[in-house]
């Protein structure tokens, strides 16, 4: 996992989440000042217990529920990190049935059983490495990233340069007309869900790809009316 020092956004993040607790704890006090939304995430009480098994590397049993499959299954696996994404958290873990290295969301994992058996350090997996060029919690599968271009009109281009997509995001064009940006990103399905939440504030520009899987989804969209 490494020290917070060597991760300064971890360190953040960390703080962040402090000062959000701090607030939590006033807002009886304070609830005409502080709106908070009213869904609470699920399965956030394993990640105490799973950061003391990635940290130890101890394997770790638990049943496991897919959001499209009825069928629940048991899972052995090596975790190595833990990863958040559109306030879902997830584990990921070598899932030794097939040895692959997966994301299991933690509000479809219950019956955690954190074991006494070691795996080796030589299994070490870098989740920074891992997702560097990926948008979300999909794995790049062996994917080569590509140079994405998307055109913003300004007003959502705003947004766009206070939070960026990714951390390869570089504004190559802020003009009245448009906010142009690059990014070098292995295209999957969260980052196809991206851009289209982002309607008709946003043109891709290229890959012509990307354009194509665009076009695709809004024809689809549109025939469901």
């Amino acid at each position: 996992m490494g020290d917070s020092d060597d991760q300064p956004e971890a360190t953040e993040r960390i703080l962040e989440a402090f000062d959000t607790f701090n607030a939590l704890n006033i807002t009886d006090r304070l609830s005409d000042h502080i709106h908070f939304e009213k869904r609470r995430l699920q399965g956030t009480e394993n990640l105490y217990g799973l950061l003391h098994a990635i940290k130890n590397r101890l394997q770790i049993r638990f049943t496991y529920q897919k959001y499209w499959e009825e069928e629940l299954s048991q899972r052995v696996a090596e975790p190595y990190a833990l990863k958040e994404f559109q306030n879902r958290w997830y584990v990921l873990a070598n899932d030794l049935k097939d040895n692959k290295v997966k994301s299991f969301a933690l509000d479809r994992l219950t019956n955690l059983d954190i074991t006494r058996r070691k795996f080796q350090s030589s299994n070490y997996f870098n989740v920074n490495e891992h997702f560097k060029y990926c948008f979300g919690i999909i794995s790049p599968n062996g994917k080569q990233p590509q140079e994405i271009v998307l055109s913003f009109d300004p007003h959502e281009g705003k947004y766009i340069k206070s939070l960026p997509l990714h951390e390869s995001q570089v504004v190559i064009e802020d003009t009245q007309e448009e906010v142009l940006i690059k990014l070098n990103l292995v295209v999957t399905h969260d980052f196809l869900m991206e851009i289209l939440s982002h309607g008709e504030y946003v043109k891709v520009i290229k890959p012509v790809s990307l354009v194509g899987d665009i076009k695709n989804a809004y024809v689809k969209a549109l025939s469901q009316y």
